[in-house]
């Protein structure tokens, strides 16, 4: 054993991967495994203002196709026994090893679930113009045994999705700077990646195994997420700098602004929190409609970043008595005159134009209220927040 943390939650092996999974008797219930994807040929990319080489590593050099299957199947068959029966694997590539890895897990029995694609929001140019850029990367969701069953968070991914089913195409940015400040690994994945992964096929307190562990951003985003890890990576550098990553969320500020972090999606829809008055929000929700002032006739309307991807609401007076709704349609408004809504029974004040939100007047219960809803002055005024603030993950 390399490295095993003060709370038992992050054990860390240094070793072949094939050899130490045959050592270990842990049955686990999630693998995570990104082994080299063998695309380090001498190809560029541009990085900043230069070209620089995209060689990872000796680890990451091009074989042949019979190597690249015979390694495969090695990791994948010594993997296998140590997952539990309903638990399933997910596995990182590029079209130079995802067909290798498809292969051999179907050649081990392993059922394929869901291949996804993951489209990087910010992907690093490629040198060249013979081709497209490089923006996307695959991973294979796969459980045990065709007749296995295994465990999907759907409601929670269709939250997270704004009530709609999650589709397998993923738009998540790549490793950002808040991630490497402990250092960083020439193939770290994100922990937003990680982060969706984890939450939509365990539960807290599961374990999870990486047998390429390299920065161990696996076993952070487990540990945030209040799962345990265990990994294995043949360099002791790297574990090295997933042991000081591990150390690093043990400092209290460092772990909620790290969990802050990796629920952030650009995409991710957003909540409307609105004070209103205890008898307007029961109208409100009497009517299914929620309006906030739009200024006056001589001003013009600003719309604040995330309103287009507005899908829910957060009725609460005074910080209080805090309500969920879902509106009609995303990212959709009206303006109104105070005399409309005085027609149907309201009693607007302090504006002449309103904005107007319809909504589903069907309260939504699995949700859970910030702690810093009350903010002084700031508790009266209309905010737009991301809809993982408002998830209580320990219902799912």
């Amino acid at each position: 054993m390399f490295y095993q943390s003060n709370d038992n939650n992050f054990i860390l092996y240094n070793g072949d991967c094939k050899q130490v999974l045959r050592q270990l008797n842990q049955q686990v219930d999630m693998i995570f495994a990104d082994p080299p994807y063998f695309l380090s040929n001498g190809g560029k990319k541009i990085q900043g203002n230069k070209i620089v080489p995209v060689d990872k590593g000796e680890w990451d050099k091009i074989k042949s196709s019979d190597t690249i299957d015979s390694f495969n199947q090695e990791w994948i068959q010594a993997c296998k026994p140590l997952l539990k029966y309903d638990g399933t694997i997910w596995v990182c590539g590029t079209f130079h090893n995802i067909y290798s890895v498809e292969k051999c897990l179907k050649d081990e029995g392993f059922q394929i679930i869901n291949i996804i694609t993951w489209h990087k929001t910010d992907p690093t140019p490629t040198w060249g113009k013979l081709h497209f850029n490089f923006s996307s990367e695959y991973i294979i969701w796969a459980r045990k045994t065709p007749k296995s069953i295994h465990y999907f968070n759907y409601e929670l991914m269709k939250q997270l999705n704004g009530g709609l089913l999650m589709h397998d195409v993923w738009r998540l940015p790549t490793v950002e700077m808040w991630e490497k400040t402990c250092g960083k690994h020439p193939t770290q994945k994100p922990l937003r990646l990680l982060y969706r992964i984890i939450l939509a096929s365990t539960r807290i307190g599961e374990i999870i195994l990486d047998p390429f562990a390299g920065s161990c951003s696996t076993g952070i985003t487990a540990n945030l997420l209040d799962r345990k890890f265990i990994g294995i990576d043949e360099s002791e550098e790297y574990l090295c700098l997933g042991r000081r990553r591990k150390i690093d969320i043990e400092n209290p500020l460092r772990l909620n602004a790290m969990k802050k972090y990796i629920s952030e999606n650009p995409d991710e829809v957003t909540v409307l929190v609105n004070h209103v008055r205890k008898e307007t929000k029961q109208k409100m929700i009497e009517t299914g409609i929620c309006y906030l002032r739009a200024g006056d006739s001589k001003g013009s309307l600003c719309i604040t970043p995330g309103f287009e991807r507005l899908q829910y609401i957060l009725l609460h007076t005074a910080g209080k008595d805090c309500q969920l709704f879902k509106l009609k349609k995303k990212g959709c408004f009206q303006i109104w005159t105070k005399e409309t809504l005085e027609q149907l029974g309201f009693t607007p004040s302090h504006s002449v134009y309103y904005i107007v939100l319809k909504f589903d007047n069907r309260l939504l219960r699995n949700f859970k209220v910030p702690n810093n809803i009350k903010q002084r002055i700031n508790t009266y005024r209309a905010k737009i927040r991301p809809l993982s603030s408002f998830l209580d993950y320990e219902l799912y």
